[in-house]
């Protein structure tokens, strides 16, 4: 039972809102046993705390009796509705509160990268799509709602956002992240973190970075591949999202990577989880572990003799807490205590971390659902924000003649392809129903260990989702739309091409819409574990497109995709390519309005798009020697350059960029300089521009990029209008790790460049930072943006 307090007006500190934070959590920790210390250092999936839809009394007697640290998945690993969910969460904290010795509540955690991956939730676009908006403003809505949404679902922490850079589009996770670039990453991950923490407190939400760090560069584009970095560059580059995250927006929680270092396990990392973190940079929350990753240091990685020398490693490295249960901080943990492989001062540090985030998130004062302020899921509102998103980041990649948008006397379409009626496909490996699906898997390869309760419908109904096809003839109803799959996503049979190639030549325009399948099961091609050694589309869906463009008939491509993807025959050969990367539960009236005209694309892309999987990594901020820019530039088989830049993108209007002056020639190391352009468009409709900013530093001590993005804002102009444009930049941004490893400003020549993609800069300037180096102690992370 809860500890009785003396008389019912005099609280135990611990349970004293209007004391101080640390006194409250000093206290409670006192109080507490070795068992009940270890126990806040776990967790435990909901499926083995159900039976039925509800508390199993046998598995909270069990589970629970010490308390516990997490509850994994309430929503995301159940067929439990928004309200059954409420329900499940209140039952368990109301056990934990009233039934346990300290009454201290779990936190519930979620996934939510591409929104709350609920059974009722808006599905959003995939992050891929969120981070083509280059509107980080837009990364903050999705965690907002999804803010809102937890916390009525009982959910206290996210496992979002991935802060991973990628550079390897044969990674299945790209779909996960924001690309490519260290800057746009960190803009779009600070703004998420924003959004869903709030102000912490009853509404807040803990938002987790991950994966710490390096894994968006494995080893072959293999998931949980070792990671190739040197030390400079993992400071520079992939560690810089993790750091303006913690730094700039807060982050109370931290997930690390389930690859390599250098020999070293990131899970098994002081370095990485305690020297950087948070000597470095201060952090002081909690660090959970990715799934599975503690035990990993036995069975997978092999750096520990079993599961106790695992929990040692991983406790000492920084890890507080294990997901997605408790395996080998539960006995294993004591063992490596009454052996001395541990400190109870370890275990202490870490419980002290897990009890302060609970404090910080209101979880003694409200440990149940409010449901006055709930709000309900999926409502017009979320769904037109959810359709807004996927306007914003479709991209158009190519659009020969102008065939995009469709004329209004386009009298016959043919819908071709295995994405065109798919719903299913439209979303992320994330989202509700693709989990579901893996769940499924799982349970049947009996992955977790665990059974599942009798009764769980993993079939589940979710959020409505209209495919393209429909969209489509919803958009058109007074065209002759015809529809034909033409082909299975993966198989291999081509029985169907006779007829998409009917249904082509009888057609003005051909609609392909091919693409991906996103999930983690063993059917999908992009994903978490769904890794791919080519770039071409899965299946036989190439040889589809070759066969409709082949009638001669005008093709638009639509790539429904988790990665870049499409041969070269592919992209030179279809007269427009409108890249929807996964454009969640509102994309295909998104893909519908812009290939109808009724919305003109704006989206830009967030990573380099390559010609082949041979140019693998193509990246644009390489250095100097890095391969594209040597005395002969090209392969001998094919361009060194990108199929398509980064920050490329087209519109159905055009636009020009010109002046570029300079606020000064010549500024002091730790000063600001501004750069002014003018963005005008020049077309006959009205469209989004991108404005970017890069600059690129000559004579330094170290070879620097010869591209880095400083700034970027998305302007909407209509036709004939300009706009001014001006960045302000703190020269501490351009600051960089010298021969000795610290963070200075040299002085030297900046160039600054300014346009449309990383290769469209339609204006360029320079100016001199003077006097000596300065070593940087505080970090500016972002440029000013101003618009008028």
């Amino acid at each position: 039972m809860t500890t009785q307090t003396p008389t019912d007006s005099a609280p135990l500190p611990y349970q004293d809102a209007d004391r101080p934070l640390d006194e409250r959590v000093a206290d409670l920790l006192a109080r507490m046993t070795p068992e009940e210390k270890r126990a806040q250092l776990g967790s435990a999936w909901v499926f083995q705390l159900l039976e039925g839809k509800q508390l199993s009394r046998t598995a909270a007697e069990k589970l629970l009796h010490l308390g516990l640290g997490q509850i994994t998945r309430i929503s995301g690993a159940s067929d439990l509705g928004a309200v059954e969910a409420a329900d499940l969460a209140d039952q368990i904290q109301r056990y934990l509160v009233e039934e346990t010795r300290l009454g201290i509540p779990a936190m519930v955690h979620e996934e939510n990268c591409a929104g709350f991956m609920a059974r009722e939730a808006t599905i959003f676009p995939q992050a891929i799509g969120i981070a083509s908006t280059w509107q980080p403003e837009l990364a903050a809505a999705v965690a907002d709602v999804a803010r809102r949404q937890m916390r009525a679902g009982g959910a206290h922490q996210g496992l979002a956002p991935v802060l991973d850079v990628c550079r390897d589009a044969r990674w299945g996770r790209l779909e996960e992240t924001y690309g490519e670039d260290p800057y746009l990453i960190s803009r779009m991950g600070v703004a998420f973190v924003r959004g869903m923490q709030g102000e912490l407190g009853p509404t807040g939400v803990a938002a987790t970075g991950k994966h710490f760090v390096g894994y968006g560069v494995s080893e072959g584009g293999m998931n949980w591949a070792p990671a190739h970095i040197p030390p400079r560059e993992l400071r520079e580059v992939f560690l810089s999202p993790f750091e303006a995250a913690v730094q700039e927006a807060g982050l109370r929680s931290m997930m690390n990577g389930y690859h390599e270092l250098d020999g070293v396990p990131c899970g098994a990392s002081r370095e990485l989880l305690t020297t950087i973190l948070r000597d470095e940079w201060g952090f002081d929350g909690i660090v959970v572990s990715d799934y599975f990753s503690v035990a990993q240091l036995w069975e997978y990685h092999q750096v520990a003799g079993d599961k106790a020398a695992a929990a040692a490693m991983a406790l000492e490295a920084g890890i507080d807490v294990e997901l997605p249960s408790t395996d080998c901080y539960d006995g294993p943990l004591a063992q490596a205590l009454a052996t001395g492989l541990l400190d109870e001062a370890v275990v202490d540090e870490a419980v002290r971390r897990v009890l302060k985030l609970k404090f910080e998130l209101g979880l003694f004062e409200h440990p149940y659902v409010d449901r006055d302020a709930a709000e309900p899921f999926d409502t017009p509102q979320q769904r037109e924000l959810a359709r807004h998103i996927a306007r914003q980041s479709l991209v158009l990649l190519k659009n020969d003649d102008a065939l995009l948008p469709l004329a209004p006397s386009t009298a016959r379409i043919a819908v071709i392809g295995p994405n065109a009626d798919s719903s299913r496909n439209l979303i992320g490996d994330y989202a509700y129903p693709s989990h579901i699906d893996s769940l499924r898997e799982m349970q049947e390869d009996n992955t977790f260990g665990v059974p599942m309760p009798d009764g769980m419908d993993l079939h589940a109904q979710t959020v409505p989702i209209t495919s393209v096809l429909d969209a489509l003839r919803e958009q058109l109803p007074d065209t002759e739309v015809t529809f034909t799959p033409g082909c299975d996503l993966t198989d291999p049979s081509t029985d169907g091409f006779a007829d998409a190639v009917a249904a082509a030549r009888d057609a003005d325009v051909a609609v392909v819409v091919v693409g991906d399948r996103a999930g983690l099961t063993w059917d999908a091609t992009s994903g978490e574990t769904r890794d791919r050694s080519s770039l071409d589309l899965p299946g036989v869906q190439e040889q589809l497109v070759r066969a409709v463009a082949e009638t001669g008939t005008p093709v638009v491509a639509v790539l429904v995709v988790g990665r870049p993807a499409g041969s070269t025959w592919l992209h030179e050969h279809c007269r427009a390519v409108l890249l929807a990367w996964l454009p969640g539960e509102e994309g295909g009236p998104a893909i519908a309005e812009a290939v109808t005209g009724a919305v003109t694309p704006g989206g830009k892309l967030p990573v380099s798009f390559p010609r082949s999987v041979g140019q693998v990594p193509v990246y644009y901020g390489h250095k100097t020697s890095g391969g594209r820019s040597h005395w002969k530039g090209d392969y001998v088989d094919e361009p060194s350059s990108p199929r398509y830049p980064f920050g490329h993108g087209l519109s159905y209007t055009t636009f020009e960029v010109s002046g570029g002056e300079l606020s000064a020639q010549q500024v002091a190391a730790g000063d600001e300089v501004g750069v002014t352009v003018q963005v005008r468009n020049t077309g006959e409709v009205a469209g989004d521009e991108v404005v970017q900013c890069y600059t690129r530093s000559r004579g330094t001590s170290v070879t620097r990029p010869v591209l880095e993005l400083r700034g970027f804002t998305r302007v909407h102009l209509e036709p004939g209008a300009s706009a001014t444009v001006t960045f302000r930049l703190d020269t501490t941004q351009l600051g960089f790790y010298d021969r000795a490893f610290d963070f200075v400003v040299e002085p030297g020549e900046v160039e600054v460049h300014v346009g449309r993609s990383s290769v469209e800069l339609d204006v360029s300037s320079a100016f001199t930072i003077t006097g000596e180096p300065l070593r940087v102690d505080t970090k500016v992370f972002d440029s000013q943006v101003e618009v008028s």
